[in-house]
């Protein structure tokens, strides 16, 4: 009897076990899940859908220094959040940056607090924490992350194409300023041969006429001469007429 009862106390004993455990469990879940904070997104921003093919990858600090989203968050209210608990937080230098990626002004951080080995997911742009998820499981915050930095990546698509086509932009005002510069020297050269062009035009003209006033003054000249020629030959043998022949 007293085996019986001892059995039947044991029995009763290990399933208390088993149900605080669950309840702890259970608890656990639900401060997880309630750990998710979003603040002040961006209009628009979860429905980016655009396709990349760039591979995101983790960024490691220079020696001596932390990121700025880390060491110069952007104050915000302290509403007893996620948010306002990881500012002060970093602010007293109490959590460790474990990675961050940045993916144009947009990014992920994943922080430690190893005195209640807690960790922070983070999502930003710029300065502003967009988003802060709060575990304290290494696999879920790992996974978290990864998320994070995959919607970097679509976030920041556009704004890395706008960046492309501003020093396109730039570089294309800056080819047309050197091809202006480039006309303009060649119009000059243009001008000066048709300015140089037209004086020899001219020059040509009036030479070819100075030249056919020559010839017709030549002309006349040789005339005159040819009838002298005749009148001095005629005079001649009028003045040789009566001699002899063989005289003339």
């Amino acid at each position: 009897m007293n085996d019986k009862l001892m059995g039947m106390r044991a029995a009763l004993v290990a399933l208390a076990v088993v149900c605080a455990a669950s309840e702890a469990q259970a608890q656990a879940a639900t401060a997880d899940a309630a750990s998710a904070v979003s603040v002040a997104q961006p209009a628009a921003a979860d429905g980016v859908v655009v396709a990349s093919d760039g591979a995101a990858t983790d960024q490691p600090l220079p020696a001596g220094q932390t990121q700025t989203a880390l060491t110069e968050p952007a104050p915000v209210q302290d509403n007893g959040g996620t948010v306002a608990e990881l500012q002060k937080l970093i602010q007293n230098n109490a959590v460790t940056e474990l990675r961050t990626t940045y993916n144009g002004s947009y990014g992920a951080s994943l922080l430690f607090d190893g005195n209640e080995m807690q960790y922070y997911v983070t999502l930003f742009q710029q300065k502003n924490f967009w988003r802060v998820i709060k575990t304290s499981s290494d696999v879920r915050a790992d996974g978290i992350y990864a998320d994070f930095v995959r919607r970097t990546t679509q976030l920041s698509d556009i704004e890395i194409r706008r960046t492309k086509l501003e020093a396109q932009k730039a570089y294309t005002a800056k080819l047309i300023a050197i091809n202006e510069e480039r006309a303009a020297y060649l119009q000059a050269d243009l001008d000066n041969q048709h300015a140089q062009q037209a004086l020899v035009t001219a020059h040509q003209q009036e030479t070819a006429q100075q030249a056919a006033q020559l010839e017709a003054a030549r002309k006349a000249e040789q005339s005159k001469l040819d009838a002298l020629r005749r009148q001095i030959e005629q005079m001649r043998q009028q003045t040789e007429s009566g001699l002899p022949r063989r005289y003339r």
